[in-house]
This record gives structure tokens, C-alpha cells and sequence, in this order.
């Protein structure tokens, strides 16, 4: 584990420069790698010396207290034999599956223990549990403006897991509030790439193509939480809407939108109906109509298909022309 150094900055004219510290600059460069470790068997031999060694300090007590011209040296004896069966007592750990233990010696790296079960490690080793068990949260409820300008509430749930022990135990302050921090952050900069909705062509949308956006959140939130030895299973979109202040208008117009497109439709079905009806009447001959007559009859058909109430018949006893 190396800490890579900042390059001097340089003054020109008072103002300081120099390479801005972020990825390039100052932090901690390390991986993770497998640490020694015993399994079960030797993990029980270990247990068996540990208590053999407390035995020993025990009946070297019980001779001090039978014996006074050696108790002193029993007894000093049987202090030391009950500090050292911590030692490899120490050493033992139980490891769950999905867990992993850390291992330090005074403060240095050791490496990584990924074995489950009752095992032993290096004695004198601090060792530090670290899940590396698939996680997910949501993040907090976001007010961004989109692409257009928008205000825009948006919230997305990110999967992820510890993939690098040592990246996430030493890269990093607390590689649980850097995910999280992180998450909000690119799920910000995703939104605010994107209209909420009705995107150019070759554009995407917000609520258009969630799946897209999506995708986006995920690859720019694994992008971001690298640094910590992390990795983004998923992550999707759990609330999309516009903030409440617009909500209404653009309610309005999405219905007025609804509406127009309706109407496109019945016109366009009014109008292939007149051109049906006028055709057959022609083609079989049974009234011949001049242009003013069809523009009549072209005029009431599409008043009484385009027209939303029911139209009232008007009985003609006259002629048109009079």
C-alpha cells in the first residue's frame, strides 16, 4: 500500500497551479490479495494448544500454592502460560458465508480472508469483518430540471456489492456513505441530461426510455464508486415525476396533446367514411349529385360523425336551391 504524492504546485503572478487533486492526485493505492490462512483441522489443534497451554498455567498455580520453596517460580510461570494462551486462542475466527475478515499486523496490510467457517489466521493480527453480501437502497427523493429546464422529482435504487475488501476498508473514509453519496450525485447528472419527455429524434427521454436511463445511472454510479472497491450489480428508477409546482400545467398538456390526437383520428375516419358513402352512391347509381350537393352532404356527414353531442335530423321539404 503506496500513497502516490502530489507534484508541487507552481506560482505564477500569485495564483497557485498545479494538477488538481481528485484521481490523479493524492490517495490510497491498494488491493486486495489472499492472507494466510489454516482450515478446521488446523483451526482445532490450534483450540486444543490453546487450552493445553491453559492447563499448564493452572497446574503451575496449583504446585506454587502446594510447594512454597518454588512458589514464586511456578507461580510467575503459571502468569505467563495464562497470557499466552491468548495468543493463539487470538488467532481463531468464525466466518459466515458472504463475510470476509481484513488482515492487519500493527497497522500494515496483510491481506484478505475469504475462507468460511472455523479458521485460523496469523497471530497478533487485527482482522476487520467486511461483507461482501449484495446490498441495495433508494436513494433520497431528488429535485433536478431535465434536459428542457424542468423541475423534476427523481429517485433510483441502486444493487451493489464490495468487490475489493481492501479498496473499500482503506480507499475510502466509509464505503457506505461514499456509494450513497456518490449514487445521488451521478443520478443527478443522468437527469439533468435528459428531457422528462417528448425528446427529439435520436434523443431519450425520462419516462420514454427508462430502461436506457437506467443503464446510464448504473454504468455512471460504477464509474464513480470504483476508487472504493465496489461494484453496481443494477439500478433503476423507483420515482419519476415532475415537481408539484408544474405537475399541473404539464397535466394540461399532456391532456390537451390526448385530446388533439383523438380528434386526428376522428377526422381522419369521418373523412374515409364520406368517401365511402359518396363513391357508393355514384357507383350504383342512385342519385346523382353536383358539386354543391356533395359539399352538402360532405358538410352534415362530417358534423354528424365529428361532433361530440347527438346531431338533430332536419327534415328539407324545400329544395337546396330554393
Amino acid at each position: 500500500m503506496t500513497d502516490s504524492p502530489v507534484p508541487p504546485q507552481e506560482s505564477t503572478g500569485g495564483e497557485p497551479t498545479g494538477r488538481p487533486v481528485g484521481h490523479s492526485g493524492t490517495r490510497v493505492e491498494v488491493a486486495e490479495r489472499e492472507a494466510w490462512s489454516g482450515g478446521p483441522g488446523l483451526a482445532l489443534l490450534v483450540l486444543l494448544l490453546a487450552f493445553a497451554i491453559l492447563a499448564g498455567g493452572i497446574a503451575c498455580f496449583v504446585v506454587a500454592a502446594s510447594d512454597e520453596s518454588t512458589a514464586g517460580l511456578f507461580a510467575t510461570l503459571g502468569i505467563l502460560l495464562s497470557i499466552l494462551w491468548f495468543v493463539p486462542l487470538g488467532a481463531l475466527s468464525v466466518i459466515s458465508p458472504g463475510q470476509t475478515r481484513v488482515v492487519q499486523l500493527f497497522g500494515r496490510y496483510v491481506g484478505t480472508i475469504r475462507r468460511t467457517g472455523l479458521v485460523v489466521a496469523m497471530p497478533l493480527t487485527s482482522r476487520k469483518k467486511v461483507s461482501v453480501r449484495v446490498r441495495n437502497f433508494e436513494t433520497n427523493e431528488l429535485k433536478v430540471n431535465d434536459a428542457d429546464g424542468n423541475p423534476v422529482n427523481i429517485a433510483a435504487i441502486v444493487v451493489w456489492q464490495v468487490a475489493d475488501t481492501a479498496r473499500a476498508t482503506f480507499a475510502v473514509e466509509d464505503y457506505t456513505d461514499f456509494v450513497r453519496v456518490q449514487s445521488e450525485s451521478a443520478l443527478r447528472h443522468v437527469a439533468m441530461s435528459h428531457p422528462y419527455d417528448h425528446a427529439d429524434a435520436g434523443e431519450n427521454s425520462l419516462r420514454g426510455a427508462t430502461d436506457v436511463v437506467s443503464a446510464e445511472i448504473a454504468t455512471e454510479v460504477a464509474a464513480r464508486v470504483v476508487i472504493a472497491g465496489v461494484e453496481v450489480v443494477e439500478a433503476r428508477i423507483s420515482n419519476l415525476a415532475y415537481a408539484p409546482e408544474i405537475a399541473q400545467a404539464m397535466l394540461q398538456r399532456q391532456q390537451a396533446g390526448a385530446i388533439i390526437a383523438a380528434r386526428e383520428r376522428i377526422v381522419d375516419g369521418a373523412v374515409g367514411m364520406v368517401e365511402q358513402a359518396l363513391g357508393r352512391l355514384e357507383s350504383e347509381g342512385l342519385v346523382v349529385l353536383d358539386d354543391e350537393r356533395k359539399a352538402a352532404m360532405v358538410s352534415n356527414l362530417l358534423v354528424v360523425l365529428c361532433s361530440d353531442s347527438r346531431a338533430t335530423p332536419v327534415v328539407n321539404t324545400g329544395s337546396l336551391y330554393t
